[in-house]
């Protein structure tokens, strides 16, 4: 079944045209990789489905209604995205870490926060250290971390493990596995072609913004 799907999705910027003509069903539980030159549109595609920025032309519709009828802040908690670039804000760990909580109005849990840093290979003493003293590896696994604290529906990931040695890439291709396993849609945009051979059950290229399927 499919959860959503891109009609004719063109996206300009400043008179380029980044993606085409797109056309592209996601359905429950798919694993797609996303491969493609640096530029070709790979992280655009991932904002327009998290509604970050809007198509020029088409439409994106999720569970049957279009991007648009959706609460921003409501489609976000359901269709969440991991940068390559992590955003952090505030001064420390932990609050990144409650923010999830915060927004959805839920008792803070401690210890699915620390399970969630064990598993990614960080401490508790991480949740008070100052966000600007953290590695780039320890500021992609903190996002990733604050990002599944709470399921969605469909994963987006940038690059996430761009920043990590090989264990805790291994480390965190596993999580999304196991949640994969356990029927998020992931949509997983990589570099590493051997991370885009082990991974996935579909996998999507992007070049000259046009998107096209790879047969196994």
């Amino acid at each position: 079944m499919n959860i959503l799907y891109l009609e004719k999705v063109s996206y300009q910027r400043e008179n380029k045209t980044i993606l085409k003509n797109v056309n592209l069903t996601v359905n429950e539980s798919d694993f797609i990789i996303v491969t493609g030159p640096s530029g070709s549109g790979k992280s655009t595609l991932l904002k327009l489905l998290n509604n970050l920025i809007s198509p020029t032309k088409g439409r994106i519709v999720y569970r049957g209604k279009s991007m648009e009828e959706y609460n921003p802040v409501e489609l976000r908690q359901n269709i969440s995205l991991c940068f390559q670039t992590p955003y952090l804000f505030g001064r420390t760990v932990f609050e990144n870490m409650v923010f999830p909580f915060n927004i959805r109005r839920k008792n803070i849990d401690k210890s699915m926060i620390h399970s969630l840093l064990k598993n990614l290979d960080l401490k508790e003493e991480i949740l008070h250290k100052d966000i600007k003293n953290l590695s780039g590896g320890e500021k992609q696994r903190v996002s990733l971390a604050r990002t599944l604290l709470f399921k969605p529906d469909i994963l987006l990931l940038d690059e996430i493990t761009s920043a990590l040695d090989e264990e805790n890439t291994l480390k965190v291709e596993n999580i999304i596995t196991k949640l994969n396993n356990e029927g998020v849609t992931i949509i997983w945009v990589t570099h590493n072609k051997e991370q885009a051979e082990r991974l996935g059950t579909r996998r999507i290229h992007i070049a000259g913004g046009t998107v096209s399927e790879v047969k196994a």
